[in-house]
Order: structure tokens, then sequence, then C-alpha cells
């Protein structure tokens, strides 16, 4: 699997240099956001601006990435998406599970949104 993992403060953003989102990439895929996960990682962004193709393995591994940055009280969020996995996502619906916007910086813009809630949230209690 080719792909670049760049970490900042508040986030890690994974881009996947793939055509392809499926059975012979998630693997190596879902051991890469365990991996990100256990370092302490809790916001997530991916760039799938290069995949073409996803198939139901793809979307198995999105889903794993979303339950480990979900359960570290953090976001995954999902960027660059092309139409045909756009419509498989909400072929799927989990258009309504998963946050997708247009673009990384967009991504970038949410997870510090959701940085700053959580902080207010905290000092309001």
């Amino acid at each position: 699997m080719k792909f670049t993992v760049d970490k900042h403060e508040k986030y890690v953003l994974l881009k996947l240099n793939e055509s392809k989102l499926n059975s012979l990439v998630t693997p190596q895929l879902k051991s890469e956001l365990i991996l990100i996960n256990t370092e302490g990682q809790r916001n997530i962004i991916m760039d799938l601006s290069q995949i073409k193709f996803a198939d139901s393995s793809g979307l198995s591994s999105l889903l794993v990435g979303h339950r480990l940055c979900k359960n570290a009280t953090g976001v995954f969020i999902l960027a660059g998406l092309n139409d045909a996995v756009a419509r498989l996502i909400a072929i799927s619906q989990l258009d309504s599970v998963l946050s997708i916007v247009p673009t990384t910086e967009e991504a970038i813009d949410l997870v510090f949104m959701e940085e700053v809630e959580k902080q207010l949230k905290k000092e309001a209690k």
C-alpha cells in the first residue's frame, strides 16, 4: 500500500496514494490506523483524493478508523472523495455515520473546531 502520513499536534493526515481501496489494500490500512491510534493520536484525516474505486472491504477499513477515533474521543474525517466512492458510501448509508468534507483544508478546520468545542465543554464543567 502506498501512502503518506503527515503528523501534526492535533491530527494526523493519512493520504492514500492508491487508485483502489479494496481487499488488497485494507489489511495494511487497518494496521496503519490502529498504529496511529495506539500512538495516542485521536484525530485522523484521510485524504482519499487518489481513490477511484472502493469495495466493501474498503468501507470496512473506514469504519475501523471511525471506531478507533470515536473510542478515543476524537474525530475521523474523510476528504477528497470522488463521485464513485461518495456514491458507494451514500448507498451504504455510511454518509450519516462518517464525517465527510470536500477538502483536507476543511477537514483540518473541522478538527480544530471539535477540539475547541471539547475544551469549552471541559471548562464549563
